[in-house]
């Protein structure tokens, strides 16, 4: 019992200091001063806020026979604007096709879309679906109003066929722009008033950092590294620990079993450390 509790308390310490999201959580309105910041600066850079509604795209909108971000884009690149390709490149396919009626998380596209159903079909697939470090909810639970719009955003991100046409790097930067990839976003036109009702709706949310989605996945990978080595330094201590215990335990039983041996053989009349015979008188007489 002793070893057990010991075990415990050292893989306690080990994690009481480091948590990979608690220490660095605010709530919205102190990370935001409003909501053209939260749609800029979380997604670093990937949406650009405007005044002008008819210049900004939807991340949202429920006619899914009429995507209004089809005259959004004929209205900032010409009336023969037509997106046939998804250009966009994680989970994305290569063109936008109808998904059908059980697109149900992400409706306003299932006519039409550049995602696969099973890509967004629950809040939990696409909350979870860039793995550890990347969901929304890393500093616990949101409101659910709060969450609709994130939800709203990845479903945007990743159906959206009009959002391949403001990704970051074209083909002729690859091999030559080190941070070429082909699923990063830039500077694409938003709705201000969609920024606005984000921010009013999460305003008593909690989320990480200085609000950079990305900054706070690198935060989670530098605090899970610093976890797993806790973790691996406390069992190494415990390990010690059980062999010392385990070395102090083989010397007591020896030590015990020798002085039951000892006793026993006084018992019996032949002492170990018996004098010689004659030992005692020649002794004397000298």
């Amino acid at each position: 019992m002793k070893i057990s509790l010991v075990t415990a308390s050292l893989v306690l310490s080990a994690f009481s200091g480091v948590q990979a999201y608690e220490d660095i959580c605010s709530p919205f309105n102190e990370i935001y001063a409003d909501g053209t910041e939260l749609c800029e600066v979380m997604w670093n850079g990937a949406f650009e806020v405007v005044d002008d509604e008819d210049k900004g795209y939807s991340f949202w909108f429920f006619d899914s026979d009429n995507n209004p971000n089809d005259e959004v884009s004929r209205t900032l690149f010409g009336e023969s604007t037509t997106v046939d390709e998804c250009h966009l490149n994680f989970y994305h396919k290569e063109i936008p096709s109808p998904e059908g009626e059980g697109m149900s998380e992400c409706h306003p596209w299932k006519d039409n879309s550049c995602c696969h159903n099973d890509t967004v079909g629950s809040v939990d697939t696409i909350n979870e679906s860039y793995g550890e470090g990347f969901e929304w909810d890393r500093c616990g639970p949101m409101s659910q109003a709060c969450e609709r719009f994130f939800v709203m955003e990845a479903c945007f991100y990743e159906c959206e066929p009009n959002a391949g046409l403001y990704r970051k790097y074209n083909d002729s930067q690859k091999g030559v722009d080190l941070d070429f990839n082909e699923w990063q976003l830039e500077k694409m036109p938003i709705k201000k008033t969609f920024c606005n009702a984000w921010y009013t709706a999460c305003y008593n949310d909690y989320f990480c950092g200085k609000g950079n989605f990305w900054d706070c996945e690198a935060h989670y990978k530098t605090n899970l590294k610093k976890e797993q080595e806790a973790a691996a330094n406390a069992q190494d201590e415990n390990k010690g620990l059980t062999i010392g215990l385990s070395v102090a335990g083989v010397i007591a039983f020896f030590g015990l079993f020798a002085s039951f041996f000892l006793v026993y053989r006084e018992k019996r009349g032949v002492p170990v450390f018996a004098p010689e015979a004659g030992g005692v008188d020649n002794a004397v007489s000298s």
